[in-house]
């Protein structure tokens, strides 16, 4: 490797930390310091990606980041406008599906890099094919793969053409699960959450799904993570029109010490915000009159 590799590859590593303990980006309790300083760190990961395109750990690093930039900083604020700025919502939901797609193609060229011909799997015969290609310590690319996948759909769940492509993104996280289902404590439980309980049945939803997942998630973290909370409060509660189960699964995320489980602070902080802007702004769930306790 040449000294300028060398050189890509501590950049990299340094930005990307890693581990149980997270990084500086994931311990911080600032999440505008933090929004204020991915911008820059994105297009960092870029140019170190442009000096060593066959890094996969930094290909990985760089499709994460984007996910979590894209969900924290673009679609969550979006999906708090007010009623009257459908425009700018839509604009922004747009932005955030780019950026989700984005991070996915990244991931998928370092899973690329490490098994060659997955790629091709995976847009020809399909996910079963690709995923023989795999082992057990890609589960992290097949996770921000398919995280940043359905994080695409659900910003926009109207581009038939992703639609269908769903069950692609479903696979690679279910291969996560078969082969840990504690992963990263509950991770692909608490994405399933989501999925599963908005989804249609034809494509997956269950809300007996979602439930499960929940209760998975939640043990898996020890409760210490707000997103399960959130994630069936603003699937399952909202779809079935239960809003004392809202109020008190929020209530529950916003009890949560965020200090308990630095590696997941920032997140845990995020996720607190949208529980009290969710608590905040209930009518925008519930028809009047129709919630149940």
């Amino acid at each position: 490797m040449s000294c300028t590799g060398i050189a890509v590859r501590a950049a990299a590593g340094i930005f990307s930390g890693g581990g149980s303990g997270g990084n500086v980006f994931t311990t911080d309790d600032d999440p505008e310091l933090v929004g204020d300083a991915l911008p820059f760190a994105l297009k960092t990961y870029e140019a170190l990606l442009a000096a060593d395109p066959k890094n996969a750990e930094l290909s990985l690093a760089t499709g994460s980041a984007f996910v979590g930039y894209a969900f924290a900083y673009v679609q969550t604020p979006a999906d708090e406008l007010p009623a009257d700025e459908v425009d700018t919502q839509l604009a922004m939901h747009a932005r955030a599906k780019k950026l989700f797609l984005r991070a996915r193609e990244y991931v998928l060229r370092g899973l690329e890099i490490r098994r060659p011909g997955f790629r091709a799997a995976l847009d020809g015969p399909g996910a079963a094919a690709a995923l023989h290609l795999v082992h057990k310590d890609d589960a992290d690319y097949l996770y921000w793969a398919g995280a940043a996948w359905l994080a695409a759909f659900s910003a926009d769940p109207f581009d038939f053409s992703l639609l269908v492509t769903v069950p692609r993104a479903t696979a690679l996280l279910e291969q996560v699960n078969a082969w840990n289902d504690a992963y990263q404590k509950g991770a692909v439980h608490e994405l399933f959450i989501s999925f599963h309980g908005s989804a249609p049945p034809d494509l997956g939803g269950s809300e007996q799904k979602a439930r499960e997942d929940f209760r998975r998630a939640v043990e898996l973290s020890g409760g210490l993570s707000a997103g399960p909370y959130v994630a069936l409060a603003s699937s399952v509660s909202v779809k079935t029109q239960n809003e004392g189960e809202f109020r008190d699964l929020l209530g529950k995320a916003l009890a949560i010490d965020v200090n308990a489980l630095p590696a997941q602070r920032l997140t845990n902080i995020i996720n607190q915000r949208k529980a009290r802007w969710m608590l905040d702004h209930a009518d925008r769930f519930f028809l009047e009159g129709q919630g149940s306790e």
